[in-house]
């Protein structure tokens, strides 16, 4: 029987990895077809205390990788997040899913209830077992993350829709 935390994770974030992976291309066409500078939208933000697109994009991709690692009980990749223009987003989306890819079900036996310890700040320590971890933390963050991609794409003109953002399902 597969893991419920694998296949409440995994391909949920594949699928909105794909979804983001499109928006971000229809972005880069939009900004060549209307002759728009790439990094207005990369640099877009929604407020200026916000994270720009180029940040959201980077952090739902740690999202994904951190998320999946710790509860497959693997090493967390560690990327540089300095990509800014959209072909970098994109293959940073590729690489992430490669790593998800590479991830098996096994791994995922017994994350329920297998300790996570996060640091998000110093000298902050959060501990949870890996299904409130998953649930109540991790899939919170990383849909924060594509959503406000999405809103910022769609708040500078780009024509995506929510089937757009499901990516393929």
């Amino acid at each position: 029987m597969t893991d419920t935390i694998y296949t409440s994770s995994i391909p949920v974030f594949k699928q909105m990895l794909g979804g983001l992976a499109a928006i971000l291309a229809k972005a880069e066409a939009h900004a060549a077809e209307k002759n728009i500078e790439p990094t207005a939208l990369t640099q877009a933000r929604l407020f200026p205390d916000m994270f720009p697109l180029r940040r959201q994009v980077q952090i739902a991709c740690d999202f994904a990788r951190g998320v999946s690692a710790r509860l497959a009980g693997a090493e967390v990749p560690k990327y540089d997040d300095d990509e800014q223009t959209f072909a970098e987003l994109r293959d940073l989306i590729a690489r992430t899913l490669g790593f998800i890819d590479g991830l098996t079900p096994a791994q995922f036996a017994g994350s329920a209830q297998r300790e996570i310890v996060t640091r998000p700040g110093t000298p902050k320590e959060r501990r949870f077992d890996g299904q409130s971890y998953l649930l109540s933390y991790g899939l919170p963050q990383f849909f924060f993350h594509v959503t406000t991609a999405y809103a910022l794409l769609r708040h500078n003109g780009i024509e995506i829709g929510k089937r757009d953002y499901m990516g393929q399902y």
